[in-house]
């Protein structure tokens, strides 16, 4: 009896499909990357701008301004930031000079007055808001009052100034309107509004005592 040859059965070939590498699809892969990284690159700049806005958004907030300390609508607290004048030997009373030394103290008078109107007004602007407690409420409403009234004051201050600033002009400054005598080159400069010399001014002031007790 012939013997059966044992053939080796060959091994089947795995059904398995191993995906195949096309052209098409390494460039669909490096545009997606490609994508990829824009998007992050475009992303990072925008926090860097978001936080320069934000920084200066900081220094572009306005600072309020401070409220001044010295009453300037009494002239002795502005009188140090002129030097006296110094007279000469046998000089005429109301000469040119002396004119024109009341005549710059004056003007600088009222443009410090037109400034401090102006800070009383924008510091009132810019304080003007909604106070849920009452009694800060009241406390700034109580401040209004008293920073209008100043300027009320710093008004009719600076119409006085502009009224010696015409005597000058029209050279009835410098003489008391009640006897004609001058009125002295360190009385205006402590008063540079005074209308009466220093002896009228007594008279006038005892007569008003006596008058309203």
């Amino acid at each position: 009896m012939a013997t059966a040859k044992k053939t080796k059965s060959k091994p089947k070939a795995s059904t398995k499909k191993v995906p195949v590498k096309t052209k098409s699809s390494t460039k669909v892969a490096k545009a997606v990357k490609k994508s990829v990284k824009k998007t992050t690159a475009r992303k990072t700049p925008a926090k860097k701008a978001s936080a320069k806005k934000s920084s200066t958004k900081k220094v572009a907030k306005k600072t309020a301004p401070k409220k001044s300390t010295i009453d300037i609508s009494d002239f002795s607290n502005f009188s140090s930031t002129f030097q006296p004048y110094k007279s000469k030997k046998n000089e005429k009373y109301m000469n040119a000079n002396q004119k024109k030394h009341f005549e710059n103290i004056l003007q600088a008078w009222k443009n410090a007055l037109h400034e401090e109107q102006q800070r009383t007004e924008d510091l009132i602007q810019n304080d003007q808001g909604n106070f849920p407690d009452s009694v800060d409420r009241a406390s700034k409403e109580e401040e209004f009052m008293l920073e209008l009234r100043k300027r009320d004051r710093e008004r009719k201050l600076i119409s006085k100034i502009e009224q010696s600033m015409k005597d000058l002009s029209d050279n009835f400054y410098g003489f008391c309107e009640t006897c004609g005598i001058e009125i002295g080159i360190k009385r205006l400069e402590a008063r540079p509004t005074a209308t009466q010399c220093i002896d009228c001014k007594t008279i006038e002031e005892i007569k008003e005592k006596q008058q309203y007790g």
